[in-house]
């Protein structure tokens, strides 16, 4: 085990899943990903839904950044011990009502649909996704969609950790360097990390962190080696991880 960041994240390698699932079937406390416990039943999940939904609504009218270029998109109340967490939404997704609507979002999907079998109307469905900006960001002067200001980024981490502390994820799936850098104090080169589990612990939670490439398009990296049978291994893991497997 490879200790590899300043707050003492673990890495563990794709052989290391079983000793993964090992240790979370043996120690089914709240912060065990995927465990149900006896906190999970009926009037704490209403207690959690409602909260979310709440959480939500509250999300949806917040207007903090004047910079960004549209109102704040969400997913919907999905309770769920998985989140994903992306970048920003791009100048499709607030037309369209929810986050990776678009191109991204197509090549994404075939990617969970192909490694792991799961459509694009179950994952929405059974994940909840967040991002590090909620609002399209607008445009820079090259044209490409504006990566979030620093003061943006902290704004919208105010709604992650508040997601984080109501859905208590086992597995957060982080899409592409700007998410990933929302959970690691160091990131890595993704060569050192996409095909990884990493153990974190964020906004006084610990859970497991799974980094995958950005799907834009912009890069080439998940598509050519070794990108893309990194990718495919990450995907595995996924799959394989005890909250993806009861994440609902």
């Amino acid at each position: 085990m490879m200790a590899l960041m300043s707050f003492s994240s673990k890495v563990f390698s794709p052989d290391s899943a079983n000793h993964v699932r090992e240790r979370e079937e043996g120690h089914a406390s709240s912060s065990s990903p995927g465990i149900r416990n006896p906190m999970d039943d009926k009037s704490m999940i209403s207690k959690r839904q409602t909260q979310l939904q709440l959480h939500i609504d509250s999300l949806l009218l917040c207007r903090k950044c004047p910079k960004v270029q549209s109102h704040p998109v969400s997913c919907g109340p999905v309770l769920s011990r998985v989140m994903l967490v992306g970048q920003a939404p791009g100048v499709k997704e607030p037309v369209l009502g929810r986050p990776f609507a678009w191109t991204a979002g197509k090549a994404m999907f075939a990617w969970f649909e192909q490694e792991v079998g799961v459509t694009e109307t179950e994952f929405r469905r059974t994940v909840y996704m967040a991002a590090v900006c909620r609002c399209f960001p607008g445009k820079n002067a090259q044209g490409g969609d504006r990566v979030p200001s620093g003061h943006e980024v902290a704004s919208c981490g105010e709604w992650l950790r508040a997601e984080i502390a109501i859905l208590q994820p086992g597995l957060v799936l982080a899409v592409g360097k700007l998410a990933i850098s929302q959970f690691l104090d160091e990131v890595p080169v993704l060569t050192q990390l996409v095909g990884r589990i990493v153990r974190v612990r964020k906004f006084g939670r610990n859970f497991d962190l799974i980094a995958l490439p950005h799907p834009s398009g912009a890069s080439p990296w998940p598509r050519i080696e070794p990108g893309k049978n990194l990718t495919k291994t990450a995907l595995a893991l996924v799959r394989n991880h005890p909250a993806w497997m009861a994440r609902v």
